[in-house]
């Protein structure tokens, strides 16, 4: 109503007044299904500033008829991309993915956030090969990993969503980011992902691209 807006009280008059609303998740959000979950208010501040390298969003984008996916993962700093393929949304498929992408880099991961997915439900094996920490999103809150999303939307670009990704290799994956942490970005004065990171790092090899690290 406009009179709430504006910060009236007119509303709290009417019949038909508005209830306070409170968002209800459902029992299967997270609870039961991730255990020892810390919650994304608890992940220090400075991750939002993203002044340090080695935060990351995680996320799975899945294909048609649940056919194959990917692993993918942003870094907040240098907007770098990775991701592999997975034969389905299981753990131990999330987890073998992730750790392949990210134990060449472990000395730049210091936090994981992830959403509230099953798949997810071993990240304290991550965080203890990885030596880092691990969030989790609030249910429906993806803008908590605005990053990772936009990116897998430009990731779908090159695998549509009418496509089955059952039969996607990993060189045609990493032929994709390639190309995306190969553009210049505004929001890096005009610099790559690839040479932000590897600025940062001192990891050269970067600029090679994802090939080149994965070997």
């Amino acid at each position: 109503m406009q009179d709430k807006a504006v910060g009236g009280a007119l509303y709290k008059y009417l019949r038909h007044q508005h209830k306070k609303y409170r968002k209800r998740y459902g029992k299967n959000d997270y609870r039961g299904r991730i255990p020892n979950r810390i919650d994304i208010d608890e992940r220090p501040s400075i991750v939002d500033a993203r002044t340090c390298i080695g935060d990351w969003e995680v996320d799975l984008v899945i294909g048609k008829g649940h056919k194959g996916g990917f692993a993918t993962l942003a870094e907040c700093k240098s907007r770098l991309y990775l991701a592999l393929p997975i034969a389905n949304k299981t753990a131990q498929n999330a987890n073998d993915a992730i750790n392949k992408l990210l134990t060449p880099l472990k000395h730049w991961v210091k936090t994981l956030t992830f959403d509230n997915g099953r798949e997810f439900s071993w990240h304290e094996k991550l965080a203890e090969n990885l030596d880092c920490n691990t969030y989790f999103a609030k249910p429906y809150h993806s803008w908590e990993r605005g990053l990772n999303e936009n990116h897998n939307g430009l990731l779908r670009q090159f695998f549509p969503k009418r496509m089955a990704l059952d039969n996607v290799s990993e060189k045609e994956a990493f032929r994709a980011t390639d190309l995306m942490n190969n553009r210049p970005r505004k929001c890096l004065g005009y610099k790559t992902p690839f040479e932000v990171f590897a600025k940062m790092t001192g990891k050269d090899y970067f600029l090679n691209g994802s090939v080149a690290l994965m070997g």
